[in-house]
């Protein structure tokens, strides 16, 4: 999901740097997460994805999360809450299995043209949607085309199925996708929780229903929601087509999942704590030690495929940030280790290059953009910004280097993430206003182009394509697009890599080709990486069978029993 853009009011340096940041920082190295780290690149073992035994059914889990999404059409959304919620309601085509290989789910199989085309899927014959309607090839096509629709006003589902131009149903349980070039993540896509199968006859019938009243195929059945206040999901009775890679059979152990929206990271710790809940989806990372500290509570940290979370996009299409000299300035100027405490409080891994540990692909380059004071005055100093004002700012020109930072109120980035960026800018000379605005009025802006940088963002996927849904100038929003490339920026080379990655089948010749690509990065800079994008998540010990999806890196909920010392 995307993280965007909220509150009018201009924040001003005073705000208590010196409580924002401590002293002396706790360095990547001593950040939890769980997986091995090897020569930079995280995995996780088989055994996280996999359900080690048969849980007893029963019970109901309480869980809390951060936030509402504000509905449940996930083919109109990016929100974050989605990749776990999308695994209660929907199922998935396609599953990426522990090595982010393609394996089986509602399709059973697939073949793909020697161009690269068409993919011709073979369904299984055996699922229905909660209102009884079956899961076919037309009920394929419906979803495909739902995605695409521009009444649907998808920001992700219909980005990441771009090249689909159509489909035929074969017959009642066989579906010919065609495509209008060859898109190699276009099954990868397919395994993620936006791109989930809602029933045709509410596409159909009722499409706004969706957003409060989904009907999919899913192990759970939405029971009541209650806006900003919470959800409460029922087993789905004769489900039995969990995806293989979870080694789950039947029906959910759970019978019921209430899901409350609590806001208050303290509150969500202290009910978790206390008994009072089960389960916390966004566990708060200030009260991590007190979680890991406490017997009875388990906590995990994983790390999202795809894209790190950015503490800054440029426009390169504004000064100053046209000038390459000084976006590779700024980047070296932040000081990611202290960002990632403040907004993690030990718990994020500082970032400083383009892909996720855990991406398939990933090679890790820290050092082109690590902090580097005397770096970050070197260039600016190349890019001609020799010049001193009486406050000690850069000028050239008789003009001061300046740019604002737009953001708004961001649990995930605090207003103090963007005093200390500031803080550090103004280091090396360079003046950076901070605006807060509403969320509605930065998006707004964010897709007009009206802004000089843009604080925080994050776009999940499990696959390093990625990179081009954020960097791409294909990806620049159109009147008929709603892109991710929020700076406008252009560079023939990284779109010809990406390009061709897309088009690659060939794992050496896409190690290759993702390679060029982060390295042109890192060179080119046109957003600041500062942490890896991780989920927190706690819970009780009596919680069992905690696995985890393999796009989203989230718990998957089907396998969950509890263990209260029922007989």
């Amino acid at each position: 999901m995307v993280a965007l853009f909220k509150s009018t009011v201009a924040l001003s340096l005073y705000l208590a740097i010196s409580a924002c940041s401590p002293a002396s920082p706790p360095t990547s190295a001593t950040a939890h997460a769980d997986g091995a780290l090897v020569d930079g690149v995280v995995t996780y073992p088989a055994s996280d994805f996999h359900e080690q035994a048969p849980g007893r059914s029963g019970g109901t889990l309480r869980v809390s999360a951060a936030s509402d999404a504000g509905s449940f059409d996930i083919h109109a959304l990016s929100n974050g809450n989605m990749q776990w919620m999308g695994r209660i309601l929907f199922d998935c085509l396609v599953a990426q299995d522990e090595q982010g290989n393609i394996s089986p789910w509602l399709a059973k199989s697939w073949e793909i043209s020697e161009d690269g085309k068409i993919y011709t899927f073979h369904l299984r014959d055996d699922v229905t949607f909660s209102d009884g309607e079956r899961f076919n090839a037309a009920a394929l096509q419906a979803n495909l085309d739902h995605m695409r629709d521009p009444a649907t006003k998808s920001p992700l589902a219909a980005a990441y199925i771009a090249p689909y131009t159509g489909g035929k149903v074969i017959d009642e349980y066989t579906f010919e996708a065609h495509l209008r070039e060859p898109y190699t993540p276009f099954l990868d896509v397919l395994a993620q929780s936006w791109l989930g199968m809602i029933s045709p006859k509410q596409i159909r019938e009722a499409p706004k229903s969706i957003a409060e009243h989904p009907v999919g195929s899913g192990p759970f059945v939405l029971q009541r929601y209650t806006r900003d206040q919470g959800a409460v999901f029922v087993k789905r009775h004769g489900y039995n087509w969990a995806p293989p890679v979870t080694r789950h059979v039947g029906e959910a152990y759970l019978d019921r999942i209430e899901l409350s929206y609590v806001p208050e990271a303290m509150i969500r710790f202290t009910s978790l704590e206390s008994g009072q809940s089960d389960f916390a989806l966004d566990a708060p990372p200030q009260n991590a030690a007190a979680i890991r500290a406490n017997p009875e509570l388990v906590l995990r940290s994983r790390i999202r495929k795809g894209n790190p979370s950015r503490s800054m996009t440029f426009n390169v299409e504004q000064p100053p940030f046209d000038d390459v000299l000084v976006r590779r300035a700024v980047a070296k100027a932040i000081d990611r280790e202290g960002l990632a405490w403040i907004s993690g409080f030990g718990e994020l891994i500082a970032k400083a290059d383009f892909l996720a540990a855990n991406t398939r692909f990933y090679q890790p380059n820290i050092d082109a953009l690590a902090y580097d004071i005397d770096a970050a005055n070197a260039l600016l100093d190349q890019a001609g910004w020799t010049g001193r004002d009486a406050q000690g700012y850069r000028t050239r020109n008789g003009q001061r280097l300046k740019a604002t930072l737009l953001t708004y109120d961001n649990p995930a980035f605090p207003a103090s993430v963007s005093v200390a960026i500031q803080a550090d800018l103004k280091k090396v000379g360079f003046e950076m206003p901070i605006e807060m605005l509403p969320l509605t009025r930065v998006t707004e802006r964010r897709y007009a182009g009206k802004f000089q940088a843009l604080a925080a963002g994050y776009w999940h996927t499990n696959t390093p394509d990625g990179l081009f849904v954020l960097y791409h100038s294909q990806s620049i929003s159109t009147a008929k697009l709603i892109g991710q490339n929020a700076g406008k920026f252009r560079d023939a080379e990284l779109d010809r890599v990406l390009t061709a990655a897309r088009q690659s089948r060939d794992p050496q010749t896409l190690q290759r080709l993702y390679g060029e690509a982060q390295k042109r990065l890192a060179e080119t800079v046109p957003a600041v990486p500062s942490t890896e994008s991780q989920v927190l998540a706690a819970y009780r010990r009596e919680v069992k069978g905690v696995i985890f999806d393999t796009s989203h890196n989230v718990p998957y909920f089907p396998s969950i029993w509890l263990d209260r010392g029922q007989p």
